[in-house]
């Protein structure tokens, strides 16, 4: 199931799997598979569930952790571009009590990813120009608030009702990559009464590097997207003390363009007066955007999400 774990450049090393807790407890849980889970607002999906080491013998309740391109979570016979080895690192972090023992609900993605994972309110605050430039970038639309009422209304219901979870929002966590990361942002911002933390790795800003052959006029176009979404992020978030964010990009790849974003964006967090509790923005040198990077410092983030009491 795992991936090789030869880290890129700069990364924090995997530390080695722990052995068994218990000859009869499997370290990495197991997994659950919800095929084609229905819903009235988005296409139907497969929602992968994983329950912790001793979950089936136990009667406590888990915190749960929603994650987005849930196909390259678990398996890598299954994924798009690469595992992130979730129940390997969960199952060596659990066993060494470095973090809480949750429940990961992997929502697959599908066609229409990067309509459900761009934020509407981030679209609707951009000038009418640039508002279509960037809707022709992600094929679309955004369809992102239907896909938080399909996470908020049905499945989240459906997993309390199914599993052992704590339902609270200190206990309703949310996470992903890329476009996964910005989605997972907007989550806490429109539903701060439902997840209560997010870590988004490799947060996907809109980027234009290409179609704007004059620097000027990219400038400004960047510039543009950037005041404007800074802005609804900024009047968006919740009370600082009540909810935690963690995020963290490479310097390679698409990662290389992320800098002028995420530098604003962690900029009105401090305004807001967010903290080093409730609030973690990393870089990590030499990591790209793909799996491999995200696999390799998945650690930083769980603990984050998953500090013990």
């Amino acid at each position: 199931m795992s991936l090789s774990r030869r880290m890129t450049l700069g990364l924090l090393a995997a530390l080695p799997f722990a052995s068994r807790a218990a000859a009869d407890i499997p370290v990495d849980g197991k997994l659950v598979e919800h095929p084609d889970f229905t819903s009235a607002h988005v296409q139907p999906r497969n929602i992968t569930v994983w329950l912790p080491p001793g979950y089936e013998a136990g009667s406590s309740r888990h915190p749960v952790l929603y994650m987005h391109d849930g196909q390259n979570l678990f398996d890598a016979s299954k994924a798009n571009f690469g595992e992130w080895c979730v129940d390997e690192h969960l199952g060596r972090l659990i066993a060494n009590g470095q973090v809480r023992a949750p429940i990961v609900v992997g929502i697959w993605n599908t066609p229409l990813r990067l309509r459900e994972y761009v934020p509407a309110d981030l679209i609707k605050a951009l000038p009418a120009d640039v508002r279509d430039d960037v809707q022709a970038i992600y094929g679309g639309a955004p369809l992102s608030d239907t896909y938080l009422r399909f996470m908020v209304e049905e499945l989240k219901p459906f997993i309390d009702q199914t599993y052992r979870t704590l339902t609270g929002p200190a206990d309703t966590l949310i996470s992903g990559s890329s476009m996964g990361g910005l989605i997972s942002l907007y989550a806490v911002m429109k539903h701060p009464e439902v997840f209560g933390a997010a870590a988004c790795l490799s947060t996907h800003w809109p980027l234009r590097i290409d179609g704007l052959d004059d620097p000027a006029a990219l400038a400004v176009w960047r510039d543009q997207v950037v005041g404007a979404w800074t802005r609804v992020v900024a009047e968006g978030l919740p009370t600082p003390g009540s909810h935690r964010f963690y995020f963290d990009r490479g310097d390679e790849t698409l990662d290389q363009f992320y800098a002028v974003f995420q530098s604003r964006i962690d900029a009105v967090f401090r305004e807001r007066g967010y903290g080093p509790r409730d609030f973690q923005t990393l870089l990590f040198p030499g990591a790209q955007h793909n799996e491999a990077s995200w696999n390799g410092r998945l650690d930083v983030p769980l603990k984050f999400l998953l500090t013990p009491a």
